[in-house]
């Protein structure tokens, strides 16, 4: 999957950016609270994205 399309799954789901890191993405969501970071790769792995998806609660992206 694409990081683009991983980043506007968790954008249309609520949740927030947070801050840059080293080489991840940190993204937050305010309902339930929990923070989840995202690696700065062109392609992220299909299983990778479903576990970065169960960090913060927020329903498997159409992968």
């Amino acid at each position: 999957m694409k990081r683009i399309d991983l980043l506007h799954h968790f954008e249309t789901h609520g949740c927030r950016f947070v801050r840059e890191g080293g080489s991840h993405t940190v993204y937050i969501n305010p309902v339930a609270r929990k923070v989840t970071a995202i690696p700065r790769h062109r392609e992220v792995n299909e299983f990778l994205a479903i576990k970065i998806c169960k960090d913060p609660d927020i329903p498997r992206p159409d992968v």
